[in-house]
C-alpha cells in the first residue's frame, strides 16, 4: 500500500518507484542532482586567488568565503546576522555554530544548485566535523578537498610582491604575474598596478610582509593542515604541488575535479 501511495505521488509505477530508489542511492530529494561540495586549501601564496575562480568557471558553482558571508548576513539581518552582529558588537567571537548556519543558509541559494566551493572554512578539525553534520543533515558531504602545496622557503618572495584585485579576487604578483599596467622596469605602486579586466586599483593585504607570513604559516600547519588527515579516509582528498607553472598546477586541479563522485 505504501508503494502504491508514492507510486501514485511520483506519477510512476511501483517497479518506477524501485527505479527511483535504486537511482538514488544517497537519497536526495526527487529529481535533485548530487552537489559538488568542495574545500580549497593552502597556505598564504599558494594561488587560491589564481586557481579559484578558474575552478568557479568550471564547475559552475561559487566560491564562498567565510568572510564575507558573514557582513552579508549581517547586512541583510538574517536571524544567525543578527546573532552574529551582537556577539561582535560585545567584543566577543562569532562562535562556529554561526558560521556554520551561515553557510547553510548560503548554500541553499540558487547559485549553490550545482554546489559550491569553501574557501577559509573550516579551519580546524573540530569545525570540519561540524561541517560534515550540517551537510549530513541533507544526505549530502564534501565530496573533494583540494590542497595547494608550496614550501615555506618558496611562499616569502610570493607574498610580499602580491597584489589583488578585492572585488573578484583576482591575484597578480610584481614578477610572476604582473598586470598589463605595470610596465617593465617599473616599481608597482597604487597607480600603476591595475586590475587587468576592469582597470580597478589593485591592493596589497595588510599582513603581506615576511613577519606576518611567518605566524600565519605557523597557524596553517597547526590547525588547518590536521583537518586533510580528516578526510583522508573518505578517499577525496587531492595534495597538489602548486610549486610549479600555473597550467602545470591547474592541470593537477583539473585532474582532482575529474575524480569527483
Amino acid at each position: 500500500l505504501v508503494m502504491q501511495r508514492l507510486a501514485a505521488a511520483l506519477g510512476v509505477g511501483a517497479a518506477g518507484v524501485g527505479a527511483y530508489a535504486f537511482a538514488n542511492p544517497d537519497g536526495f530529494p526527487f529529481g535533485q542532482k548530487k552537489r559538488t561540495i568542495m574545500i580549497l586549501f593552502g597556505p598564504p601564496g599558494a594561488g587560491k586567488g589564481t586557481h579559484s575562480p578558474k575552478i568557479v568557471e568550471a564547475k559552475k558553482i561559487p566560491s564562498l568565503s567565510t568572510g564575507d558571508m558573514l557582513r552579508a548576513a549581517v547586512a541583510a539581518g538574517t536571524d544567525v546576522g543578527k546573532q552574529a552582529k551582537a556577539i561582535m558588537e560585545s567584543g566577543g567571537l562569532v562562535t562556529d555554530e554561526i558560521v556554520i548556519g551561515i553557510i547553510k543558509d548560503a548554500s541553499k541559494g540558487p547559485d549553490c544548485k550545482n554546489g559550491f566551493i569553501l574557501d577559509g572554512f573550516p579551519r580546524t578539525v573540530e569545525q570540519a566535523k561540524k561541517l560534515d553534520e550540517m551537510l549530513g543533515e541533507n544526505k549530502e558531504k564534501v565530496n573533494s578537498v583540494v590542497a595547494l602545496e608550496v614550501p615555506d622557503s618558496v611562499l616569502t618572495e610570493r607574498i610580499c610582491g602580491r597584489w589583488i584585485h578585492k572585488e573578484s579576487g583576482r591575484s597578480y604578483h610584481v614578477k610572476f604575474a604582473p598586470p598589463k599596467s605595470l610596465k617593465p622596469g617599473e616599481k608597482a605602486t597604487e597607480k600603476n598596478m591595475k586590475d587587468d579586466e576592469t582597470g580597478q586599483p589593485l591592493m596589497r593585504r595588510a599582513d603581506d610582509t615576511e613577519a606576518a607570513l611567518k605566524k600565519r604559516l605557523e597557524s596553517y600547519h597547526a590547525q588547518t593542515v590536521p583537518i586533510l588527515k580528516h578526510y583522508e579516509p573518505a578517499g577525496i582528498v587531492t595534495c597538489v604541488n602548486a610549486n610549479q607553472k600555473p597550467e602545470a598546477v591547474w592541470a593537477e586541479i583539473e585532474a582532482a575535479m575529474a575524480k569527483i563522485k
